[in-house]
């Protein structure tokens, strides 16, 4: 006899997030992005090209999530075919993301790139409305301007005099690769509120997913160079698999699927925030004045759009 979640994913229905609303999916999440954020300062020490960084940071993440998924079906049941489709599609997303965002860099520079790829905080929330039917609430409307503001100031943007060279191409690519981005974040939310219980395997599914794209789209930027990496960067690039792609999405897929769409995006913004931060204490990079406002900025909106009723609206 099929299960309701069974029931559910053949259907296409989107089950209710269990413990909606409570700290701990939010505190996931914030883990993810802390995880998340050390990747741009492992790809500069790394100092890999970026298609080939791309390509080895889901590979490397593939060996590791390969057994763990294994154990996961043993021990709770394989995806449906649905949660394999699934998987394979956000992959497939995930793994343009990469590629568009590292090829807007060299365009537009890497401030208006971290900008352009953070429209995941809009495109997400009106994936969820459009086809979810879940409305955000006037705080993130109110604070998601607020929130781009401070991208827009952490990013340095404003503090550069010289003109990017193909602007036109970066912007394109970098708002392409934020809608992939998004809608990663999207299919991997609903479908963990479609098959609960299973998050390894479908990252393991997505992870090589991306890499194959990753690899197909490799053209667009420098190619894949696996010569002559010295021991250094094969280090950086084992700790980006690890940190950048299995600890970080492992978390934020645990979370995501118990936190409205608009939610999961407003915390996601906290990304860059650590990323300078940690960029200061890795590799000396002091933030402007002008970051640090962009900062107090993003900190501020994100903790207004989450903030919690004392009383929950029951169901």
């Amino acid at each position: 006899m099929a299960t309701d979640t069974q029931r559910n994913t053949a259907s296409g229905a989107l089950p209710s997030a269990p413990g909606a609303g409570g700290w701990a999916p939010v505190v996931l999440v914030l883990a993810g992005a802390g995880c998340l954020s050390t990747s741009a300062v492992l790809v500069k020490v790394a100092a890999v090209d970026p298609s080939t960084s791309a390509f080895l940071r889901c590979t490397i993440a593939v060996l590791v999530l390969a057994p763990l998924a294994w154990r996961e079906c043993r021990r709770v049941g394989g995806l449906s075919r649905r949660g394999v489709l699934v998987a394979l599609v956000a992959g497939a997303a995930l793994g343009a993301d990469y590629v568009l965002w590292t090829r807007s860099i060299f365009d537009v520079g890497a401030g208006l790139a971290t900008v352009l790829i953070n429209v995941q905080v809009v495109v997400l929330p009106l994936l969820g409305l459009v086809l979810d039917r879940e409305r955000p609430g006037r705080l993130f409307v109110f604070a998601c301007p607020v929130m781009l503001a401070g991208t827009v100031l952490i990013s340095g943007m404003l503090e550069s005099g010289t003109a990017a060279p193909n602007a036109v191409r970066g912007t394109v690519l970098g708002v392409l690769a934020g809608a992939a981005y998004a809608l990663y974040l999207y299919l991997t939310r609903r479908q963990g509120r479609a098959e609960p219980g299973r998050t390894v395997t479908p990252l393991a599914l997505a992870t090589a997913s991306a890499a194959v794209t990753s690899a197909a789209l490799s053209p667009l930027s420098s190619g894949i160079n696996l010569g002559a990496i010295p021991l250094t960067s094969w280090l950086a690039m084992i700790g980006l698999a690890l940190l950048g792609q299995v600890f970080a999405w492992l978390l934020i897929n645990s979370g995501s699927p118990h936190l409205p769409a608009n939610r999961t995006a407003a915390l996601l913004l906290i990304h860059p925030v650590l990323t300078v931060l940690l960029s200061l204490l890795v590799l000396a990079e002091v933030p402007s004045s002008l970051q640090v406002c962009g900062m107090v900025l993003v900190l501020a909106s994100v903790a207004v759009a989450n903030r919690v009723r004392a009383r929950p609206r029951r169901t």
